[in-house]
């Protein structure tokens, strides 16, 4: 299942490494692609959408 996220507070290639780990930290599985020029992060998994954003809140960033 594909998941996307409006996340604020990217801004470099660190920003795309500690949202890819907190996602995979999530479903080590999970395909994760990031935009930083459309603060969009995309995750194919059939993981909960709950655990993905609150895993990237808690890596700093905002998911609206």
């Amino acid at each position: 299942m594909q998941q996307q996220f409006s996340v604020s507070g990217m801004s470099c290639d660190h920003c795309v490494r500690a949202v890819t780990e907190a996602v995979k930290a999530v479903d080590a599985a999970a395909v994760v692609q990031v935009d930083l020029g459309q603060n969009s992060v995309v995750v194919q998994s059939g993981a909960d959408r709950a655990k993905f954003g609150a895993a990237i809140t808690a890596a700093g960033y905002d998911v609206g």
